[in-house]
């Protein structure tokens, strides 16, 4: 990290970052009184005017396991250095930690990196860059979530039986809904005129952006070429903890939010169908975990119980919309 500094100071970003006034869905409780906020940049970006990108990644503590710090050094690796990096510690809201970033962000446009994403191409951020400064229509666009050559057997097949764990492949720019905040470019007037991040809700922020997008008359696609690695935990029992999470999540927008719960289909689609009845969901969760067990993919049925158990006690237990 020898090629980064701090840019701003911490105490001028705290103040700016009161604002967040375009932010339609708010939400102000609970900010940590530890969140640490940094800027920094590439000396590339030192001699010059404003940067064209402002990468931002939430983080919770800074490590995530030494991918965060591996991270960082993939930054500076990038064949396209023209971006500033906006770092939020320790606020567990992802979207209001993204609106904080973009709220002080000095780019055109915004890049969404999470904290255990994993670039596997030099040229992602220059791909990115390029397909959304010469189509004006495409609004965001997401990178491929490749498994890596070296990820360990469990790894590579928790990424090829869990649905939107990896990325099916396409050979030119594709509408789909599987433009994700790991590694996601973004227009950053559209984002500010849309009202940012909803940061009512724990869990959908990424069908919730991508609705917003295709509701202002964007697209959203992916890019061939812009590769990255999302990777699940390790071990099975970690991947299990997850799911659970993710199901008391899933409980609390299905019971306080139901508006903001979109269709995520596996596939790459254009036509997209924005909602289902909530029945018709639960019948196919129930059916495609029978198929899956038939096929002997005992890894999605195992966390697929798991999130069920978990929205199951999440349903019952969360009583108003501040439990989370």
């Amino acid at each position: 990290m020898s090629n980064f500094q701090i840019n701003v100071a911490k105490k001028d970003i705290l103040v700016v970052n009161k604002n967040r006034q375009f932010v339609l869905h708010r939400n102000d409780v609970g900010i940590p009184s530890g969140r640490k906020i940094e800027v920094i940049e590439t000396e590339s970006r030192q001699l010059e005017g404003y940067p064209e990108i402002s990468v931002i990644i939430p983080t919770a503590d800074g490590c995530r396991d030494g991918l965060f710090p591996a991270l960082l050094k993939q930054l500076s690796e990038q064949t396209f250095q023209n971006f500033e990096t906006i770092i939020i510690k320790g606020d567990s809201r992802q979207g209001r930690a993204i609106n904080t970033g973009a709220d002080i962000a000095r780019g055109r446009y915004l890049l969404t990196l999470d904290d255990d994403t994993s670039l596997a191409s030099k040229d992602a951020f220059e791909k990115l860059a390029a397909v959304i400064e010469n189509n004006v229509t495409i609004g965001m666009a997401g990178g491929m979530n490749v498994i890596l050559p070296d990820a360990s057997w469990f790894v590579r097949r928790a990424m090829q039986e869990i649905p939107r764990r990896s990325t099916p492949p396409v050979e030119k720019i594709t509408d789909s809904d599987l433009a994700e905040h790991p590694l996601l470019i973004i227009r950053r007037e559209i984002f500010v005129r849309t009202g940012g991040e909803n940061e009512l809700i724990p869990r959908g922020l990424d069908p919730y952006l991508r609705q917003e997008f295709r509701k202002a008359g964007y697209r959203v696609v992916v890019v061939p070429g812009a590769n990255y690695s999302h990777l699940p935990p390790k071990t099975l029992f970690k991947l299990i903890i997850q799911f659970y999470g993710n199901g008391k999540q899933a409980a609390f927008c299905n019971k306080f939010y139901p508006q903001w719960v979109f269709e995520t289909p596996e596939a790459h689609v254009k036509d997209f169908v924005e909602r289902r009845p909530y029945l018709y969901r639960v019948a196919r969760y129930g059916v495609n975990m029978v198929k899956k067990s038939f096929k002997g993919h005992w890894i999605y049925f195992t966390v697929s119980f798991a999130y069920a158990i978990g929205y199951m006690w999440g349903y019952m237990r969360y009583r108003d919309e501040t439990q989370v």
